[in-house]
């Protein structure tokens, strides 16, 4: 049901093994965790997880890719928060990542 994949833009390549953790909101208003994994040779992790409406969150830790491939940084990690409103779709949350930047968009 939710899935994502990262692009490094500045090398406009796939970012692979960013260790990714998927959370969502209980009704108390806390995280828990879902599920963890990391990007495959193609940048992309997919998350079997149960089909429920609500807030999730992804966070990418990206440090490590950044300082294995041994290039200066910015940002941490990332986390991206999102709201599931139909259980009818599947949710896609790219990232395209840079040394000093970042951006997404709900894929289909």
């Amino acid at each position: 049901m939710i899935s994502t994949h990262i692009l490094d833009t500045s090398k406009g390549l796939p970012a692979e093994n960013v260790q990714i953790t998927l959370e969502k909101k209980d009704l108390n208003g806390v995280w828990k965790i879902l599920g963890k994994g990391q990007t495959n040779i193609d940048g992309r992790l997919s998350f079997d997880c149960p089909k429920e409406t609500g807030d999730y969150r992804l966070n990418f830790e990206i440090e490590s890719y950044f300082e294995k491939i041994d290039c200066e940084f910015f940002f941490l990690d990332t986390t991206i928060v999102f709201h599931v409103a139909s259980v009818d779709r599947k949710y896609h949350v790219p990232l395209l990542l840079n040394p000093y930047g970042y951006t997404t968009y709900r894929g289909s």
